[in-house]
């Protein structure tokens, strides 16, 4: 299991190593990411979340068997039904209120991201779009798991020991292993075809995305995009 994701992953390994290892995943473990930082994250996190439930709805449409869609609408309905109200729950544990949830305006780097992974599903089919899916899917378990096994990772008195468990969690371990088989089973060309070169090169923009988020969450956020004061253009969603 797993030989397909492991040469796409092979395929971008500094990327994939800058994602997973990256600072503010580093600063996590350590227990001094700034509170600001990871707030901005959380709130950024939410909006992400939004998207990746219409990329599982796409994902249904996408899909030329029942198994498959029964497999999207299971994700799809994780996301809209547990993670959601998960989430919005963890948020307030951080002194992020529903206001400001709200009033959070979408950063570019997360708007490139989650915008390249539904392009993905709208212009290919479902291995496009699973090839796009996989490095947030599977890389918040690696990146528990690395966190796990580093001397320098805390979880006494460390405020973000919970996050790096729920990753950590054999319910969230077996959703990563899920989109491991799924990605394996979709994407079952040849190595240097066309159609696997065409996949290892979504997987690895993808990638780079999380990397760009991570980075993004790290400096706080920066200016915020240019939509005036209030609300984020068409995300509401509470």
């Amino acid at each position: 299991m797993g030989e397909i994701f492991e040469r796409y992953k092979a395929a971008c390994r500094d990327d994939w190593l800058a994602y997973t290892q990256h600072d503010f995943v580093r600063q996590l473990g350590e227990g001094r990411l700034a509170k600001a930082s990871f707030q901005f994250y959380l709130q950024q996190d939410y909006l992400f979340l939004i998207h990746f439930s219409r990329a599982y709805a796409l994902a249904i449409f996408k899909s030329r068997t029942l198994e498959d869609m029964r497999s999207a609408k299971s994700s799809l309905d994780l996301l809209l039904d547990h993670e959601m109200d998960l989430h919005l729950r963890y948020c307030a544990q951080w002194g992020v209120d529903r206001e400001r949830l709200l009033a959070t305006p979408e950063h570019p780097a997360n708007m490139a991201y989650t915008r390249y992974v539904i392009e993905r599903g709208l212009a290919g089919d479902l291995a496009d779009l699973h090839a796009a899916l996989a490095p947030c899917v599977v890389g918040y378990a690696e990146v528990a798991r690395w966190l796990q096994a580093q001397p320098f990772t805390r979880f006494a008195g460390n405020p973000y020991a919970q996050w790096i468990e729920t990753y950590a969690s054999e319910d969230y371990q077996n959703a990563a292993r899920a989109e491991v088989e799924t990605l394996d089973r979709l994407c079952d060309f040849s190595a240097a075809s066309r159609r696997d070169v065409e996949l290892v090169a979504t997987f690895a923009d993808a990638t780079r995305l999380e990397v760009a988020f991570w980075q993004m969450a790290l400096d706080g956020g920066g200016a915020a995009p240019p939509y005036g004061e209030g609300r984020s253009q068409g995300i509401t969603l509470l």
